[in-house]
């Protein structure tokens, strides 16, 4: 059984998915396919081997962000140009490149050296509170970083990097295949059309270490849950010398204690007693902009109704407009009543005629006809 699927549909998780959803997806999936609970069953035991495969991919970053840049390719040699290898993908490209120049197919195999550092992912949860007035977030990530001794080069310092013998240069080289002439990155600089004779002590010649870096987030106000934030230039630095990749924030928001969030629309669900319901009356919700919003019950209000307050909502994101606040009216029926409380409600139900609920009245008629009609 060949499952050739995309790691998250494996996982059957969005693309989004935190490291928490990921691990539990993998989990339960784990279990139902695992070889000693499917004994003898081929298929089971591909699909858990691809689980297995997607999940280890999945919950390293750098493999992440590669894997969501590049799909499966970016482990196979043939993606982002700078990658060494002889698979299907690379041939591929190289012959249209070698037959119709750059302008087909020849993307990022044009630019002679290492390829850049690799994208990032990192998930950020922040209050909708934050997400409402917007706020700074410094973060620490471990990274690739520039190697100082050698100021990312890879040699040792006083040393010089030395044209490839094996390219001259070029960083590629040409071979025959049938009736086409193939290019691919030389196998001896890995594109880089140079190589060390003298590595950096510190680095071992890759120009490159790891290194915790602090870095400071801006989060602009209306933000949603999955926003990307771009970091440009602060994901793994290249080998020797190569530009550096971007690091990417995904935003999301931390369960609230009062509101719910739809787009721009702030929900909340507001209890009130039968009276106040029957009666009218007002409450006062506060909101995420620090004011205090009465909304008004009008009389005879059912459960259910949603009464909305223009522009008590969240910021339109790279917006000067808001969001509306919808508050659901839920009437809560008393369960705990005095004595003079039941008989003032004893008394009321004795002067009730049926108008008093219209809805009641109608619905108590149909049955009243439908009982006639059966036993007619």
């Amino acid at each position: 059984m060949s499952l050739d699927i995309d790691f998250y549909e494996l996982l059957e998780v969005e693309r989004t998915a935190d490291d928490k959803v990921l691990k539990s997806a993998y989990r339960k999936l784990a279990m139902q396919y695992h070889p000693d609970r499917n004994p003898g069953c081929q298929d089971s035991e591909a699909r858990f081997k691809a689980i297995s495969e997607a999940y280890d991919c999945l919950k390293d970053p750098q493999k992440r962000a590669a894997y969501d840049r590049y799909g499966k390719a970016a482990f196979q040699g043939g993606a982002g140009g700078g990658h060494a290898g002889g698979g299907d993908f690379g041939d591929i490209g190289d012959i249209f490149e070698s037959i119709f120049g750059s302008a087909f197919g020849g993307g990022g195999r044009q630019q002679r050296g290492p390829a850049r550092g690799a994208d990032l992912r990192y998930d950020m949860e922040i209050k909708l509170e934050d997400a409402f007035t917007g706020c700074t977030r410094e973060i620490e990530v471990d990274v690739a970083a520039p190697c100082e001794p050698c100021d990312g080069t890879g040699a040792k310092p006083g040393t010089d990097r030395k044209h490839c013998g094996t390219c001259g240069g070029h960083g590629k080289v040409r071979a025959q295949q049938g009736f086409f002439m193939v290019e691919r990155i030389c196998p001896t600089c890995q594109g880089a059309g140079e190589v060390i004779s003298d590595p950096c002590n510190h680095c071992r010649g890759e120009g490159r270490v790891d290194k915790r870096k602090t870095l400071t987030v801006n989060i602009p106000a209306g933000v949603d849950e999955g926003t990307r934030i771009r970091l440009s230039g602060e994901g793994e630095s290249g080998a020797r010398g190569a530009g550096a990749g971007d690091l990417y924030i995904f935003l999301h928001l931390a369960r609230h204690k009062l509101f719910e969030r739809e787009g721009s629309t702030l929900f909340t669900r507001a209890p009130i007693s039968f009276t106040t319901a029957a009666l009218g009356g007002s409450i006062t919700i506060p909101g995420l902009d620090g004011k205090r919003h009465e909304i008004n019950i009008p009389a005879g209000i059912q459960s259910g109704k949603q009464l909305r307050q223009r522009g008590a909502g969240m910021p339109v994101l790279n917006s000067r407009g808001h969001g509306d606040l919808v508050v659901q009216i839920d009437v809560e029926t008393p369960t705990k009543l005095s004595s003079k409380q039941k008989e003032l409600l004893q008394a009321f139900r004795e002067t009730e005629t049926g108008e008093e609920c219209p809805a009641s009245q109608g619905f108590f008629g149909k049955l009243k006809d439908m009982w006639e009609e059966l036993t007619d």
